[in-house]
């Protein structure tokens, strides 16, 4: 049985500039297919524009709110709401909170370095 909590996960910073805690993923887990982690904002705070080319993703607000954009639509999000990004779609979330922002990142298949793209030419 994988069993890992939140608070014993070690952070690391993937390639869009956040701070996650990946709770469940083939690196730690019996996982194949997915992966589930914890990224979180400061205030101000935004990730690198970025798509994924093969992964979809799902955010969950846990705490704060934030600025979700993908492609040419934005959108203000609070705790509660969920997220769907699928794969090839431009996406950037910003952090409005005082307290910054904290949401679960659902990945299928799980996330890699390999798989995302920073963009550059985003206005």
């Amino acid at each position: 049985m994988d069993v890992f909590n939140l608070d014993e996960v070690a952070p690391f910073t993937t390639k869009d500039g956040s701070e996650i805690r990946e709770l469940l993923a083939h690196r730690n887990s019996s996982i194949r297919a997915q992966s589930l982690a914890e990224a979180r904002l400061p205030p101000g705070a935004s990730t690198a524009p970025h798509f994924h080319p093969q992964t979809e993703e799902i955010y969950y607000i846990t705490s704060g709110r934030g600025r979700m954009r993908i492609e040419d639509e934005i959108r203000d999000v609070r705790v509660g709401d969920a997220i769907a990004i699928p794969p090839g779609a431009r996406h950037q979330i910003t952090s409005t909170s005082a307290d910054g922002l904290r949401l679960l990142c659902c990945c299928a298949p799980g996330y890699e370095h390999d798989d995302t793209v920073l963009v550059d030419d985003w206005p």
